[in-house]
């Protein structure tokens, strides 16, 4: 029994070991244990064998290591080569995996993450992503008490204000939030505490730093906790400061106040701003809640026809507040990035084929001098797994240099400050793909190399087979099918982005400088200061040098969508202003000329249009289209937010909601006749400036004309609106430079493929090329031949090729921007470059069997 043990373990020893060994060492360990029990006899085959063996393991694997670096340093350009395939493969996967990881694996910094819920408003018939609509308080709080799978909801709007007194003013992003919201989080304070839902006044007239504003704007000060700041008009105590890793909602928040929700609030159910966020209950799943919600929302259209007959839930999970738009780019970034390993471990298997195939005569050798099959595959195995650690170290360097290409990919909606990085994780996955690299492709060279034997020696310079032909062949295919797929992705997304910067905004964006001057509540409050602070201001811009026009608007297009106002027009019926609601701004004189829209009826608004005098509204075209498409429309009258105004003017269309979305029509009404108690989506807070100079040179006037008209008015937000307009496809642009050069390098990799395997081909085949051209064979011909191969390979390659790009761009056909899946231009497009470079990849070989010598090929045996 104990001897059936130990011959057991002696496969623990190299089989070359145990081949010259093991007769002589099963002699030995029976002698030695002879008379002992058959437990210390296996106790005792252990302590021998297990440590003997990892040394002998050891030693060869040293012998292998100096072996593979003596024949590597012969052979630099073929190391450089590998080295670098497989930085390329594995840096770009990594790189990949790290955004991929960030946004759509990794628990959120919370407790108990996936327990995570959040609940808006959304279509009637769901089906709708994220927060389509803001909840009202009268549905948030039948949401919260008429549920039993979830709990412990919280409420939460945003509040920017402006924090004075404390250095320059500045403008802080900030949330109003229920108590329940830090209870439902789980998150403690790093000093002091937060709200108290137990208050009786919620603790109204405090306040939560983030760790962040703590830094920048109280210098870490360890004593903040009990200190009063003015937020606005109001004096605020600071009760608390959060840890350095919270941020909620979003990462740019840095301060909270609290909500509290009075009787009143609960008076409108149209009246819709709050989001919430709260848990599923213990044993509660997300399906079942999900469901409850569901049959809530039912309840509520009958109970509430007037208001919500219409409206449904959205209810999803935290870690899943990402945009559709975003996780597909990812999605076809991975796919793109394993596409290219694929490629990479095709190539690299190819160039280890070539290599080993140069080296059958060296191995063959060493075979008829006693290495045994496993001991040469071993050998071939740490080479190939020595260049791609080096190769995957180049890799890491170069996912570091592409990580930061990708951070347009990372949504803004999810509470995560870090940026994309090579992590712990991400360095875990790229020695995956290094192992994967090294092990699964170099397997394929080393396991024909262990086939090899004597038989190199006989077949001299001609060894290599039909088997090992056709292997490289396969590969080669798979490089031009991979190469297609990728060529004909990049040249999809080329042509969606290129139709969606072609998309006319309805603005000029050129040479336009924007900012934003947020008010405090008691000046945007009163019509009064409120007008009397937009006339200063624009007066003073406007007689800067260069300035041609100068405007306030409620808010900037495809940054703020506009307040969503219902339209009643008389004679016709009330429509819901989910379904047919308008993009209402208040703006003052010149804003049309400020951002170049064009006038097309009537005129646009005057100086004169003050409190007093008719109220007058511009509308643009589509908003004709929609509610008066009868009859002139200048001078007619409708309803909107209990305001009658008549139209005096009708512009073009401009793209409020981004190039790629549908827009409402818009509508326009003067600032100095707005009301007083204008909610905050209405409020103009935006100032644009046209100017025939440069931003950067206007902008100091700018601040001095602010700072004489209020020394405490914060100024945020300076961009050029031509800015605004390029980040409406920044994150297509990034995902684009990063898929472009994938299938560049893809179709290098496929060039450089083709080049070896008919270099080879041409080498291998040289006896006989050299006979065919003494025979009479026109060089021409010979030629042909070659070029023929290359034509035949790329044809067989990019019918799949072609058949999985339709299937990939199907997936991603919600990117496309309408361009369709099977666009001929791009498969034809795609597929003819392909070819192309598979052609002037055969052209150097070609050109070598042209010139091979017969007399000299004929002599190489």
């Amino acid at each position: 029994m104990s001897l059936s043990v130990y011959r057991a373990l002696l496969r623990l020893y190299p089989a070359s070991y145990r081949v010259e060994y093991e007769a002589e060492l099963l002699r030995t360990f029976a002698e030695s244990t002879r008379g002992q029990g058959s437990f210390a006899a296996a106790l005792a085959a252990i302590a021998d064998i297990v440590p003997n063996a990892l040394a002998a393991h050891w030693a060869i694997l040293r012998q292998d290591l100096h072996y593979a670096m003596r024949t590597m340093s012969r052979s630099r350009g073929f190391v450089t080569t590998v080295v670098l395939v497989t930085a390329l493969g594995v840096g770009a996967n990594t790189a990949t995996f790290s955004v991929a990881d960030l946004v759509l694996l990794r628990p959120l910094p919370f407790p108990r993450p996936n327990e995570l819920v959040r609940l808006c408003e959304g279509p009637k018939e769901g089906g709708g992503w994220g927060c389509m609509n803001e909840l009202s308080p009268a549905n948030f709080r039948d949401a919260a008490a008429m549920t039993t799978k979830t709990r412990g909801w919280g409420a939460f709007t945003y509040n920017d204000v402006n924090l004075v007194g404390i250095g320059e003013p500045a403008r802080i992003s900030g949330m109003l939030v229920t108590p329940e919201v830090f209870s439902v989080l789980g998150v403690r304070p790093l000093m002091g505490r937060v709200f108290d839902a137990t208050a009786n006044d919620g603790d109204a007239g405090s306040v939560v730093l983030s760790y962040g504003l703590w830094q920048s704007q109280f210098g870490g000060d360890p004593g903040v906790v009990g200190k009063t700041i003015r937020l606005d008009d109001t004096t605020r105590v600071v009760i608390g400061v959060m840890p350095a890793g919270f941020h909620f909602p979003a990462p740019n928040v840095q301060i909270w106040t609290p909500l509290v929700l009075r009787e009143d609030a609960y008076a409108d159910r149209t009246d819709t701003y709050l989001q919430a966020i709260g848990r599923l209950a213990p044993a509660a799943t997300f399906e079942q809640a999900r469901a409850e919600f569901s049959a809530l929302a039912s309840r509520l259209q009958r109970d509430h026809a007037e208001t919500n007959a219409e409206t449904g839930f959205s209810f999803f999970r935290q870690r899943d507040f990402v945009l559709p738009r975003y996780r597909m780019m990812l999605l076809a970034l991975c796919g793109a990035s394993l596409s290219l390993l694929l490629l990479m471990g095709a190539n690299l298997a190819n160039l280890l084929l070539v290599r080993a195939a140069g080296r059958e005569r060296e191995l063959a050798v060493r075979a008829a001098l006693g290495a045994g099959r496993e001991r040469l595959v071993r050998q071939m195995l740490t080479e190939s797994v020595v260049l791609a650690a080096v190769g995957g170290a180049a890799g890491v360097l170069v996912a570091m240099l592409a990580v930061p290409l990708l951070s347009h990919l990372v949504p803004t909606t999810l509470p995560l400050a870090e940026a994309p990085r090579v992590d712990l994780r991400a360095l875990v996955i790229g020695a995956a793909f290094t192992v994967l690299t090294g092990i699964g492709f170099g397997l394929i060279p080393a396991a024909v190399v262990g086939r090899t034997g004597f038989d190199a020696l006989r077949d001299g310079t001609r060894g290599g087979g039909g088997r090992r032909q056709r292997l490289r062949t396969v590969l080669v295919t798979l490089e031009v099918a991979v190469s297609v797929v990728l060529l004909v992705a990049s040249g999809l997304l080329i042509r969606a982005v290129w139709k969606v910067q072609g998309v006319d905004p309805g603005f000029a964006s050129e040479r336009v400088l924007t900012l934003r001057t947020s008010l405090v509540s008691s000046r945007s409050a009163d019509s009064v200061r409120r007008t009397d602070f937009y006339d200063r201001v624009v007066a003073g811009v406007q007689a800067l040098p260069g300035v041609q026009a100068a405007a306030y608007t409620s808010g900037l297009p495809m940054v703020l969508t506009g307040g969503i106002a219902g339209v009643e027009v008389p004679g016709q019926e009330v429509r819901n202003r989910r379904e047919n609601g308008v993009s209402l701004r208040y703006v003052t004189p010149q804003f049309f000329a400020a951002l170049g829209i064009p006038v097309v009826q009537g005129r646009p608004f005057e100086a004169g249009d003050r409190p007093g005098r008719q109220r007058v509204a511009v509308v643009s075209e589509s908003f004709i289209r929609e509610f008066l498409p009868n009859g002139p429309p200048l001078g007619k009258t409708f309803r909107v937010r209990g305001l009658e105004p008549t139209i005096v003017g009708v512009v073009r269309d401009i793209k409020v909601r981004g190039l790629e979305r549908t827009n409402e029509p818009q509508l326009y009404m003067a600032a100095a006749q707005a009301p007083s108690g204008l909610g905050g989506l209405y409020i103009p807070k935006d100032l644009v400036i046209r100017a025939s100079v440069p931003g950067e040179t206007l902008l100091p006037g700018v601040r001095d004309v602010i700072r004489r008209v209020d020394p405490e008015q914060p100024i945020s937000d300076v961009r050029l609106l031509s800015d605004v307009v390029a980040n409406q496809t920044a994150d297509r642009r990034a995902q684009l430079n990063i898929l472009s050069a994938l299938a560049v390098v893809a179709l290098l990799l496929m060039g450089v493929g083709i080049h070896g395997l008919l270099a080879f081909m041409v080498a291998q085949r040289s006896r006989e090329i050299g006979v065919r051209l003494a025979l009479g064979a026109e060089p021409a011909r010979v030629a042909r031949m070659i070029v023929g191969e290359a034509a035949r390979l790329a044809l067989l390659g990019s019918i799949p090729g072609v058949l999985v790009a339709y299937a990939a761009a199907r997936a991603m056909s919600a990117l496309l921007f309408g361009i369709p899946p099977g666009d001929p231009l791009t498969l034809t497009s795609g597929t003819l470059l392909v070819i192309l470079v598979t052609l002037v990849g055969a052209l150097a070989p070609a050109l070598a069997a042209v010139r091979v010598s017969p007399l000299l090929a004929m002599r190489a045996d």
